[in-house]
């Protein structure tokens, strides 16, 4: 069902001024860098072993990150876990009671389909699905 934990999404008000603490002091490398506009963030990947760091900058007020920023400060936001066939997932964590933020999954960055768990439903921890596109494929 669950791979691995893809990576953690940490909320930053700035990517250019968050990056040199995790390049600079942690010597880690930027991956890459995009915008979701469905979500309104800036995305940045810091590769660090098998998994990711995912720094997430808010591109707006109404952004869902501008939201947690104002009410939580920066910080951790969420955990990805990567998982194979997500609209099979999502069934099976409601079958479970789980309830999900968006009973459908939607794209999020580097064309993976994502989908959230309420933090209610999770101990209050938002957890993401992920699954990423397979290599080579043209979908």
């Amino acid at each position: 069902m669950i791979k691995k934990i893809d990576h953690i999404g940490i909320a930053v008000s700035s990517i250019e001024t968050s990056l040199p603490f995790y390049t600079n002091v942690l010597n880690l490398q930027v991956e890459g860098i995009e915008e979701v506009e469905s979500e309104k963030v800036r995305v940045a990947f810091i590769k660090i072993g098998e998994s990711k760091l995912e720094l997430l900058e808010p591109l707006s007020p109404e952004s869902p990150i501008a939201k947690f920023i104002e009410k939580r400060g920066e910080g951790i936001h969420h955990i990805a876990l990567g998982v194979t066939s997500i609209e099979e997932r999502i069934q099976e964590i409601k079958e479970h009671g789980i309830r999900m933020l968006a009973m459908e999954p939607k794209l999020g960055a580097g064309g993976a389909k994502i989908a959230f768990m309420h933090p209610k439903s999770t101990g209050n921890i938002l957890y993401e699905l992920c699954e990423k596109p397979i290599k080579g494929d043209t979908k």
